[in-house]
């Protein structure tokens, strides 16, 4: 509104009548709904928004628009008058001046949200006057104005403020008449696009009696490619949303003809969206059908059509993925358990043959950024549907228990298995002749596994939870996807096989082996196909760095552990060799968590050499000390980027070798002449910090602040106080340690540097406690004292400290950075 005054500037009667005058110099702005004050013109409220509302000045009819929303809250006491509003809102969205039209538009999620919140009073003014202001403006002629109605169609939807009779009698039939085949190629495009944003919002009854089929035409539309290819882009969401069948039905075939369009970037969007279909298939399907099709891509003419494939190779892989035949399942508290498929072991003892991987530590990535949707955790394995679909434990349970005739001898670790696994009841004392009882036996393992079912599927998904804090970071995305995958693919597996298998009554015969010999000999073939496990353990190959993607190593790394849990433990040996070479690949091991391997339970003999060669890594640390030491110490930008790898290789040593040779270089850093070098140092100290209290050694992180305080609060030069609350609020909005610690060891010594004599460590003590520290609520002994600092601040004789210390932390700042 900066340029209002501008405009009335020679119209003075105007601004009386508009209500302008009850505004000093001191107001940030107009109040919008000025024009129904009383004026000169004796008319009442309604008659001024009669007449601003249908002016000859679009300015006018621009402020109104603008303003209805707090137009509504004036007149919501009335019903009559709140109706006649609500009229003149529909007379308004017929304005001619495309500028008023789509002003109108912006305003209409609020507005709706409002009705929502004042249902009770007026239940029917948002879908009889709104909603087909919303429906209408999609055919609006102006760009502008069709745009900003698909965005607040969007809005509306995702907010559940459009009930499902508007949507499949007002919206959905306008979607279908813009994606007609005589429709005007730009509405159809944008329709399409709209309709496919739409799918994920909608019931599955809705998706499948109004647009399935005519999503089906548009993915043969032979005149647009732009039409297909965001068909391609979206066609996951349709196959997840409508499920199994009308995906077999339906769908598949237009997958198959999109999957060999004539355009490159078709082929590549259906490559990225290759495992939302796969999981929508049943094992049948995903074998004799998509596999070939996958192939297919995988060697397709396209470079990028093959990266993509690449890319989407161990996700696809994933989906095949079914606990009976992986001999892995999950224990109560998320660790995985193996149950040995030829040992001659009762199940209490293959109980105890549980594989816990080390913990690795929670990161703190900055604040997402919300863009086009991303698939959430629970979206990626099944949403609700996760918990209603099932796991079993392997067959090999069955077989162990058949081979056993030997009851257990020592009730004391019986009795410490039913402790350890709560109510659920692994044993059971053996019948006194199992030959006469076989059947009993089968009926009573039957009732375990299905006993078993849902603490499976719930137990997979904490350890997709365990990732939800590196949501952030696209890599962790990756390594989500394809485990949720995994979980996906063997609930449908094990739904298939509970409906097929019902026939099966032969019980396997004692101590024969051959099924799993001949499944180890295959190299797990019976599991996926042999050619898809070719290509991806091809992915190691230099060539194909060179012919397809430069960071194909990488994806094969994250894709890793879905592709292992897919195959099982008993076949390792076809994916070790692969492990081997991204072990010894100094690029992904700078990223890549090997603990995610261990979480699948592989630390047996087979990967000991691997083990070793990441111990020697151990060995480095006595010399990066030397790094500090520079022919030129000049070269400041070494030393910064030795700062930046530090940081990074925290993760692959332990706590201890942390604080004991990494602790020391970054406080030597921290002193550095450059600025630069200092400031992604005091990030490095923030980092060691968090690693000692992510692995539970308070002593050392306890240690480590003592030193902190020491050398920078108390430093007799200010840039070491400045950098002390610097490091402060790093620690704080980083979660490096529980605030209660905070406030007891670090919060006193922060307090004391609010008096600080020199203003820039003011600054950023204002900066650590208005942004940080008073928004995490410490609520400790210091609280009165904080607020007591905080307001003594905002009262400082320093403009910036003052500013600092008054701002709003959700708004976005200048960055301090530059003042270290």
């Amino acid at each position: 509104f900066a340029g209002l005054s501008l405009y009335f500037e020679d119209g003075h009667d105007d601004l009386d009548d508009f209500g302008f005058d009850d505004y000093g110099s001191e107001c940030d702005g107009i109040r919008i709904t000025a024009f129904l004050d009383a004026g000169q013109d004796n008319l009442t409220p309604l008659g001024r928004l009669e007449k601003y509302a249908f002016s000859e000045n679009v300015f006018n009819r621009q402020i109104v628009a603008r303003g209805l929303l707090d137009v509504l809250r004036e007149f919501s006491d009335n019903e009559n008058d709140f109706i006649s509003v609500m009229e003149t809102v529909a007379r308004m969205s017929e304005d001619g001046e495309p500028t008023v039209r789509a002003e109108l538009m912006e305003q209409v999620p609020n507005i709706a949200m409002f009705l929502h919140e004042s249902q009770p009073n007026f239940p029917a003014a948002f879908s009889r006057y709104l909603v087909p202001i919303v429906v209408r403006y999609l055919t609006d002629p102006n760009n502008q104005v069709r745009k900003t109605s698909q965005a607040a169609l969007l809005v509306l939807l995702e907010q559940g403020l459009i009930c499902k009779g508007d949507m499949e009698t007002k919206v959905c039939p306008v979607l279908l008449d813009l994606t007609e085949p005589s429709s005007d190629d730009d509405y159809k495009i944008e329709a399409v696009a709209i309709m496919c944003k739409l799918v994920t919002m909608l019931s599955k009854d809705t998706v499948e009696h109004l647009l399935l089929l005519r999503f089906c035409e548009l993915c043969s539309d032979a005149r647009l490619f732009q039409v297909r290819k965001v068909c391609a882009a979206n066609f996951g969401e349709f196959c997840s949303i409508v499920g199994q069948d009308a995906t077999e039905k339906l769908l598949m075939s237009k997958f198959f003809d999109l999957c060999s369009d004539s355009l490159w970037g078709i082929r590549k969007a259906c490559a990225e969206c290759f495992m939302i279909v796969s999981n929508s298939t049943s094992p049948g399907v995903r074998r004799t059908k998509l596999s070939p099709l996958f192939i297919s891509l995988i060697s397709d003419q396209s470079r990028w059509v093959r990266q993509a494939a690449f890319q989407s190779l161990g996700r696809f892989i994933s989906t095949f993925a079914n606990p009976s035949s992986t001999g892995l399942y999950f224990k109560e508290d998320g660790t995985l358990l193996e149950v040995p498929r030829d040992s001659p072991l009762s199940i209490e003892s293959s109980m105890r043959c549980s594989f816990n991987g080390p913990t690795e530590r929670p990161s703190h990535p900055p604040i997402k950024q919300d863009g086009r949707s991303t698939p959430t955790l629970e979206c990626m394995s099944g949403g609700d549907r996760g918990s209603d679909s099932t796991h079993t434990p392997p067959r090999g349970r069955h077989e162990v228990q058949e081979r056993n005739n030997n009851p257990p001898t020592n009730n004391e670790e019986t009795e410490q298995t039913d402790e350890n696994f709560n109510s659920f009841h692994y044993w059971r004392p053996p019948l006194p002749d199992i030959s006469e009882e076989l059947e009993m036996l089968k009926d009573q393992a039957k009732e375990e596994m299905a006993s078993l079912k849902p603490v499976t599927s719930s137990q997979i998904q904490k350890v997709l939870d365990c990732l939800q804090p590196h949501m952030d970071d696209p890599d962790a995305q990756a390594q989500v996807q394809v485990l949720s995958a995994a979980l996906k693919a063997a609930q449908q597996e094990r739904e298939s096989e509970d409906t097929e298998g019902q026939s099966e009554s032969q019980p396997p015969e004692d101590g024969n082996g051959e099924p799993d010999e001949e499944f180890s000999q295959n190299g797990g073939t019976n599991v996926i196909p042999q050619q898809l496990l070719d290509q991806y353990l091809s992915m190691t190959d230099p060539a194909r760095a060179q012919t397809v993607d430069t960071e194909i190593a990488k994806h094969c790394a994250f894709s890793l552990p879905g592709v292992a849990l897919t195959l099982g433990q008993q076949n390792w040996h076809c994916l070790k060799d692969t492990y081997e070479t991204l072990a010894t690949d100094v690029q992904v091991c700078a990223f890549w968590g090997h603990s995610h391997i261990f979480i699948l339970g592989y630390t047996g003999g087979a990967l000991t050499g691997v083990k070793r060669s990441f111990s020697k890594r151990r060995e480095y640390l006595y010399q990066l000390q030397e790094f500090m030491v520079t022919d030129n110490s000049r070269n400041w930008r070494f030393r910064y980027e030795l700062a930046e790898q530090l940081i990074l290789i925290i993760e692959l040593y332990s706590h201890y070798d942390v604080y004991d040779y990494l602790r020391q270089i970054a406080l030597t850093l921290c002193s550095d002449k450059v600025s630069e070098v200092r400031w992604i140092s005091y990030k490095l100290v923030v980092e060691i910090l968090q690693k000692m209290y992510a692995c539970g050694a308070h002593d050392l992180g306890l240690n480590f602040i003592n030193e902190l305080i020491v050398r920078f609060c108390h430093c007799p030069k200010w840039v070491g106080r400045q950098a002390f609350a610097f490091i402060c609020q790093a620690i704080v909005e980083e979660d490096c340690m529980p605030m209660d610690q905070f406030a007891q060891h670090l919060l006193p010594s922060l307090l004391s540097l609010s008096s600080d004599p020199v203003a820039n460590v003011r600054v950023l003590v204002a900066k650590a406690l208005r942004q940080s520290v008073m928004e995490k609520e410490p609520g400790s002994a210091y609280s009165d004292e904080l607020e007591e600092t905080v307001m003594a601040l905002q009262a400082d004789k320093d403009r910036d400290v003052r500013f600092f210390a008054s701002q709003d932390p959700n708004m976005a700042l200048m960055d301090t950075a530059a003042l270290i």
